[in-house]
C-alpha cells in the first residue's frame, strides 16, 4: 500500500494523507483518509495522533524501532479504540525470514485494563480476528498476485 501525503504543515508538524496504491484493492477497501499529528512524548520519544476523516482517532507513542532487530514497540495511549475499558494496549511487532523467502511478521499485544474490567477470552478472539480481516484480504490477493508488489 502507498500513501499519498495530500497536506503537509510544517509549523504543526501535521500531516492528511491517503491511501493510493493497490488499485486492485480499492475495491476491497473503502478510500480511506487521515490526519496524522506528530508530538514529542515526556521521555524523549513521538507520539503520533492518526484521526480518520469523519470517525474516530488513535493515538500511539513510539516505544522503541530497532532497525536490528526489525522490531517496532508502540502503545496505544487514547482514542476510540480504548473504549474506556483500557488504560492503554502495548504492540511489539517483529519481523523475520520465513524459510521460503518471505517474511514472518510476529505481534504481541498486552492489554492494561481500567478498574475491575475483565477481558474474556471471546473477547480477544473478536479482537483478533477484526484485526486479521484487513490482512486476509491483503494476503489473499498478493497470493494470487505475486508480482504486484516488490
Amino acid at each position: 500500500m502507498k500513501h499519498r501525503i495530500d497536506e503537509l504543515n510544517e509549523k504543526t508538524y501535521t500531516y492528511t494523507y491517503t491511501l493510493i496504491e493497490g488499485e486492485a484493492l480499492m475495491d476491497k477497501f473503502e478510500k480511506i483518509s487521515f490526519e496524522v499529528k506528530l508530538e514529542a512524548s515526556p521521555n524523549g520519544g513521538t507520539i503520533s495522533k492518526m484521526t480518520r476523516k469523519n470517525f474516530n482517532f488513535t493515538k500511539h507513542q513510539i516505544d522503541e524501532l530497532n532497525e536490528e532487530t526489525y522490531t517496532y514497540k508502540y502503545t496505544l495511549i487514547e482514542g476510540d479504540a480504548l473504549m474506556d475499558k483500557f488504560e492503554k494496549i502495548s504492540f511489539e511487532v517483529k519481523l523475520e525470514a520465513s524459510p521460503d523467502g518471505g517474511t514472518i511478521s510476529k505481534m504481541t499485544t498486552k492489554f492494561y485494563t481500567k478498574g475491575d474490567f475483565v477481558l474474556t477470552e471471546e473477547e480477544i478472539k473478536a479482537g483478533m480476528e477484526k484485526a486479521l480481516g484487513m490482512y486476509k484480504v491483503v494476503e489473499a490477493y498478493l497470493l494470487q498476485n505475486p508480482d504486484v508488489y516488490v
